[in-house]
């Protein structure tokens, strides 16, 4: 027998008290305690004084890249948000057609998930305006079909700005969101993504953590004089 190309790799392991191996995405429980323990395992999970992409201050940060550099752990945590998808969609009794998410983390989740679906998977990018507001849009050829059942995904939600920012082009292009799908909520409350004019659209999160935010006026950790950082390349 051949050697192998490269050598076999330790898989990542989760602290002991965490589930050691993948578990069925219908327990929504012990499938979310799998997905923390994969943020432990690749620190993702941080402690500090963090300046988030809304604007707001916590004192935990989820780095979504810690986690989604490493391929296996990523495609899990997709195959899990995939089958929880197709899920709603078949209560409602419609198919997705497409799966979008936002430029960074968006990028990859839509094209992993977007392949387990069997659909393609795009992504929007920050345009800024003539006045200097930023806006969403899907550039470089992609094409919206009229009618086409959208699953919106993004990897970190805390206000659920990045994915309220994909609804107008998606909604210009005569599209149906019908889902939204995020590998973390920060927000325990948010449980759905609301559509002007038009009804919610359930939110999937495969992990939710109660991790409170501060505006920067409320902030315990400024008060007591904590240096504050801006972490990742957005400052989320």
């Amino acid at each position: 027998m051949s050697e192998p190309l490269l050598p076999l790799r330790e898989p990542l392991k989760p602290p002991a008290d965490y589930p050691q191996s993948r578990v069925a995405s219908h327990d929504e429980a012990l499938s979310a305690r799998r997905v923390e323990g994969l943020f432990l395992a690749t620190g993702a999970l941080q402690r500090g004084h963090f300046l988030l992409k809304s604007g707001r201050h916590g004192d935990r940060y989820l780095e979504k890249w810690a986690l989604l550099q490493h391929p296996d752990a990523a495609a899990e945590v997709c195959a899990l948000l995939a089958e929880r998808a197709l899920v709603v969609a078949q209560a409602a009794a419609v198919e997705i057609d497409l799966v979008a998410g936002p430029t960074t983390g968006g990028v990859l989740l839509a094209y992993e998930i977007g392949r387990l679906l069997g659909v393609r998977g795009i992504f929007a990018e920050e345009v800024a305006g003539d006045a200097g507001a930023v806006r969403r849009e899907f550039r470089r050829g992609f094409q919206i079909p009229p009618r086409a059942r959208v699953l919106m995904v993004d990897d970190i939600l805390t206000t659920g700005g990045s994915l309220q920012a994909l609804l107008p082009p998606l909604l210009a292009a005569g599209a149906h969101p019908i889902a939204a799908a995020v590998v973390a909520s920060r927000s325990p409350d948010l449980r759905s993504i609301e559509i002007p004019g038009r009804e919610s659209i359930p939110l999937i999160a495969a992990l939710t953590l109660d991790l409170p935010t501060y505006e920067a006026s409320e902030c315990p950790l400024c008060a007591a004089g904590e240096p504050i950082g801006a972490p990742g390349s957005s400052g989320r």
